[in-house]
């Protein structure tokens, strides 16, 4: 177990303070269980013998009292230890949140989302089962037994032996068996559920495709087969569960049997009394009663374990190279950068590559000792052929790549800035723009929350929008799921809208045009520089030249590197 895994372990387990007061009342469920049925044995076999009354009065209260004791300790057991565990829980889950915000997007571009979503949602829910499920169970079994097995040695030593020993060989079995039968079905039971969380989403994100191409039939089938192997999973690892607990029945019954046989011996000779005997052979029942959660605990433990191996793969100790390591955005968030004569940028032997890529591949995407300057108010284009570079460039200009080299805003030091302080002033327009399942309202607000529907409005009309969203009922109109309700140029025109409103001095457009019709790319290109302010600098990325007209300069990225744009 590496140190990655084991510090997700430490966080997901409370500490010992938090922790002690629901052991404690296991403890106290465990001991009055045991402790009930050894009362009640003694009482029933002394009662028998019909002493006086005066001798069994306190066997009765005992009884009673453990039968009430038992049913108070379990409450306070669930109370204190899902208080505890759900408590803990949070704190790992905002923890891993915190954790993977540096990561995202590009630290996660290789996680398909059904699985991000398995690892972060039912993988760190499965850490509470280790309090509750694991360590606490094994903790109450573990003391409760020790107890009772030195308890039983006050009456016969010889049935305690046998008592000892057939705990030590069921919690060997539990681990063989559970192990040998389970333990391969409890490892892929978390991956599977992330393929038919990958499957699903892929299917409902993407019905209208599918039906186009008549491709529904082999998506359904995907969804099938991965249920079918996750259902075979469960069932394998429920068949293991119940073997465990069906061999450990079965040593329980052994137990009793075997202390019957060692202590019977003492009755005949007189050492042990007739109540003595009842107790010695139903408490070994009690103990292994106790004792049955042993098994589902190390099961448990197998999938906790699990859960915890893949949220490291998920969430590294450090961040990767590539991406920044950022200070936390300062308290009271700066305003935009403004030099003496706007907001500009400036690369000076930038470099800068996509992290996760392993020893000895070529990175299509890194850049190299690019030097490069934009003044306020100026547009300057990016162009080149893919994986030359470009969006790399796109992404480090707003601090989502880490880079080498100085690149400078507002005649600042980006590496200085947090990238949150730094995106006040770089703003990106993304190749692919994300749009929430909610109304054009919601979609626009959260670049600023203040605005009010007359500025929203006053926005749109700048982008080209007005006249589209009034005909189809204002800013009530929904955009779906990941913008499915609207057009390639829409979104784009929606994302530019959402830029406007944050208003940034320095604005980025990676490929703006991508997906739309090229009849028409000329006309949006125009209309989407038109819309932002003359005083403010554009960097406009794209693979397909356009009018000079719309330009100030033409770049060219090859190779990572900028070369002479020939006109």
């Amino acid at each position: 177990m590496n140190g990655r895994v084991k510090a997700v372990l430490r966080a997901a387990q409370p500490s010992a303070r938090r922790f002690a007061p629901g052991v404690l009342a296991g403890v106290g469920t465990a001991v009055s269980a045991i402790a009930l049925l050894a009362a009640s044995a003694w009482l029933i076999a002394r009662a028998a013998e019909q002493p006086a009354l005066l001798y069994l009065s306190a066997a009765v209260v005992a009884v009673r009292a453990f039968a009430v004791g038992r049913g108070v300790f379990r409450y306070l057991e669930r109370l204190a230890g899902h208080d505890a565990a759900l408590d803990q829980l949070a704190t790992v889950r905002a923890g891993l949140v915190r954790e993977i915000v540096p990561l995202a997007p590009d630290g996660l571009g290789r996680a398909r989302r059904g699985a991000l979503l398995s690892n972060l949602v039912d993988d760190v829910d499965e850490l509470q089962n280790l309090p509750l499920r694991v360590v606490q169970p094994l903790a109450v079994a573990g003391l409760a037994a020790l107890g009772s097995v030195v308890f039983l040695a006050f009456v016969s030593w010889s049935a305690a032996l046998v008592v000892a020993l057939s705990l030590a060989a069921a919690f060997a079995l539990a681990v063989w068996l559970g192990w040998a039968a389970g333990g391969r079905a409890e490892r892929a039971i978390s991956p599977l559920r992330s393929e038919v969380s990958d499957a699903l989403l892929d299917l409902l994100t993407s019905i209208d495709v599918l039906t186009a191409f008549g491709a529904m039939d082999a998506a359904h089938d995907r969804v099938r087969r991965a249920d079918e192997r996750l259902r075979r999973a469960v069932v394998r690892r429920g068949v293991a569960q119940g073997l465990t607990a069906g061999a450990v029945s079965l040593l329980a019954g052994a137990a009793s049997l075997l202390a019957l046989a060692v202590a019977a011996p003492g009755v005949v000779d007189g050492t042990l009394t007739g109540p003595a005997l009842a107790i010695v052979v139903l408490l070994p029942m009690a103990v292994f009663e106790v004792f049955g959660p042993v098994p589902l605990a190390l099961a448990s433990w197998r999938q906790v374990r699990s859960a915890a191996v893949r949220i490291a793969d998920t969430v590294p100790a450090e961040v990767p190279a590539g991406l920044p390591h950022d200070e936390p955005a300062a308290t009271g968030r700066p305003a935009p950068l403004v030099g003496p004569h706007g907001s500009g940028i400036e690369l000076r032997g930038l470099g800068a590559s996509w992290p996760r890529r392993g020893a000895g591949v070529d990175d299509p995407g890194r850049l190299d000792d690019v030097t490069l300057r934009v003044e306020a108010g100026e547009r300057v284009m990016v162009t080149g052929p893919s994986g030359a570079g470009k969006t790399t460039l796109a992404h480090v200009l707003v601090r989502f790549l880490d880079y080498t080299g100085s690149y400078r805003v507002g005649g600042v030091e980006a590496r200085d800035l947090s990238g949150d302080d730094l995106r006040l002033t770089v703003g990106l327009v993304e190749q692919q723009p994300f749009l929430f399942d909610e109304s054009l309202r919601q979609n626009l607000l959260f670049a600023r929350d203040t605005a009010t529907d007359d500025e929203l409005e006053a926005v749109l009309e700048r982008v080209g929008l007005a006249d589209w969203s009034a005909a189809r009922g204002g800013l009530d109109v929904a955009v779906g799921e990941r913008g499915s309700l609207v057009s390639g140029g829409q979104a784009q025109r929606i994302a530019l809208a959402r830029a406007l409103l944050h208003d940034f001095p320095v604005l980025v457009l990676d490929e703006p045009t991508a997906g739309v019709d090229p009849a028409a790319s000329d006309a949006l290109l125009a209309d989407l520089l038109s819309a932002v302010p003359a005083d403010r600098a554009v960097v406009l990325i794209s693979h397909v030249d356009v009018p000079p007209s719309l330009v100030d300069r033409t770049l060219r990225i090859e190779n990572g590197r900028i070369v002479p744009h020939a006109a």
